[in-house]
């Protein structure tokens, strides 16, 4: 063997060794994808049915196993509210019990919050990710109708321009007259309220502004029918509380001093009696005059009528012309208040109404009367219309002028059936209430309504003492109605039934 033979077997080593090499990274080259792909597959099957994964795997390679949206267990996330046991439209956002006792039970975060119920496709899968079978499977859906409520519908599930869903309508919600049905979750959601309609009496209190007057069939003047000098003045004043045959003023009279010689002259005379009758002396001092058979200096004139002295003229040495006011003299033991009623209010003022008066003046007390008298006049720059209202005022603290807050007690005397007037949905044309009927059914229906007050309505026809009507989100039920009353004047026409098969004709 020559030298050169180390050297060749050399390389032959080096080349198989490098061969080896090769085959190796070409074998691991085309096994690693494969036992990679077999693992994730195997990851994401485990992951789907939900086996445990170990705890040495990375929190990345977990959440691309399971999913990066996984949610945690329903009985761990919080309760977002509480529901019905017997699946109920009650929902409650703090631990509640039925009447009988029981729990409603908790809706944690994650489960299905939908209340809507959502149609089926035909091939028992669902239409689309929004909808869900009805509960029980039974109804037939009818039709979908656009959920803008456009008069539009589709024989099957689809969305509209703006991607939302139409809205299924089954059988039985568009053939049960003109009652709505709404889901108890829609219901629950609009904050969908109903309250009793009970018999009870309407009165709307009409409150208007008012100044206490005199009544003017209790002020007397003061006065002589011939010229007179005034002689002397008693120590009475403006605003002094005088009493029926006070005296007043004494006044020097020619025509009434020749009057009263001429009764003395002629004793029995009618003539001169009649005659002092008409210069306005009191029988008293016609009688004086004849008892003592003397004609007096001057002449008392004393008070007509209890009362307060509104006005004194009297100045003692003037001289009074026939007819001018000595003093003016108001009895107030019973007021006027005269209040302005705006013409919108005034048919429902009727005289005889009780009335309550506060006086600014006297504040904490209140002062009750009627209505006396509607003024037959219509003030044309106001709009109103002057009432009379007559207050007693046995203590005197009613003074002239004073400005008062009346109040008239208006409506009917007698409970009628009446709802909250937000129950009432008024058109202009007509006035609709809308009836619960229980488990998502409205019925709306057209009432005639009468007198208003205190927050409620009077119902003359239309509706039953006792039946619920809807007073909070009202207008959106009537919405619903007046859509299906549209949809339903556009739906084809039922196929009339084939007539019966005439009966055999009776053998001869």
């Amino acid at each position: 063997m020559d030298q050169t033979t180390p050297i060749h077997l050399a390389r032959r080593r080096d080349r198989a060794h490098s061969g080896g090499q090769a085959k190796a990274w070409v074998a691991a080259l085309v096994l690693l994808p494969l036992a990679v792909g077999g693992g994730t597959l195997a990851g994401l099957k485990a992951g789907e049915a939900g086996w445990p994964l170990p705890a040495w795997l990375p929190a990345s390679v977990s959440g691309l196993l399971v999913g990066r949206d996984a949610k945690p267990a329903a009985a761990d996330a919080p309760v977002l509210y509480y529901r019905d046991p017997d699946g109920k439209a009650a929902y409650a956002l703090a631990p509640a019990r039925t009447p009988d006792g029981r729990d409603y039970l908790p809706v944690h975060v994650g489960e299905d919050v939908d209340f809507e119920s959502r149609p089926a496709a035909a091939n028992g899968t669902e239409a689309n990710a929004t909808y869900a079978a009805p509960p029980g499977g039974a109804r037939k859906i009818l039709y979908y109708r656009n959920p803008m409520g456009l008069p539009d519908t589709s024989p099957v599930p689809k969305k509209d321009s703006m991607g939302m869903d139409y809205i299924p309508v089954y059988e039985g919600e568009a053939e049960d007259g003109n009652t709505v049905k709404i889901s108890p979750g829609k219901v629950q959601r609009t904050g969908v309220r109903s309250e009793r309609a009970e018999r009870r009496v309407v009165s709307r209190p009409v409150r208007v502004p008012g100044t206490v007057t005199l009544d003017e069939r209790r002020v007397t003047v003061v006065a002589t029918r011939s010229d007179a000098y005034v002689d002397h003045v008693e120590n009475v004043t403006t605003g002094d509380r005088v009493r029926k045959g006070q005296p007043l003023v004494h006044v020097y009279s020619p025509e009434i001093n020749a009057a009263a010689a001429q009764l003395i002259a002629n004793p029995g005379f009618d003539g001169a009696r009649r005659r002092l009758q008409n210069l306005n002396v009191s029988e008293e001092v016609i009688n004086e005059m004849e008892r003592t058979r003397k004609v007096p200096m001057a002449i008392t004139w004393s008070a007509p009528r209890d009362g307060l002295v509104l006005q004194r003229t009297a100045i003692e040495g003037m001289k009074a012309a026939a007819g001018d006011t000595l003093f003016r003299i108001g009895d107030i033991s019973t007021m006027w208040v005269l209040a302005d009623v705006p013409e919108y209010d005034l048919g429902s003022v009727k005289v005889g109404q009780p009335v309550s008066v506060r006086v600014r003046s006297l504040p904490g007390r209140s002062f009750t009367g009627k209505v006396g008298l509607i003024y037959p006049q219509v003030n044309a720059q106001t709009r109103t219309t002057r009432v009379r209202v007559e207050l007693p005022n046995p203590d005197g603290v009613l003074l002239p002028d004073m400005y008062a807050d009346v109040e008239i007690g208006t409506g009917a005397t007698k409970p009628v059936v009446a709802v909250p007037n937000d129950a009432v949905i008024d058109t202009g044309a007509r006035q609709v209430v809308l009836v619960d009927k229980g488990e998502g059914r409205f019925e709306p229906r057209e009432v005639k309504v009468g007198a208003h007050g205190q927050g409620y309505t009077e119902i003359r026809e239309g509706v039953q003492a006792g039946e619920q009507v809807v007073t909070a989100a009202n207008f959106l039920i009537d919405a619903e109605s007046n859509l299906k009353a549209a949809l339903q004047s556009m739906a084809p026409p039922k196929p009339h039934a084939e007539p019966q098969a005439q009966a055999e004709e009776k053998p001869e």
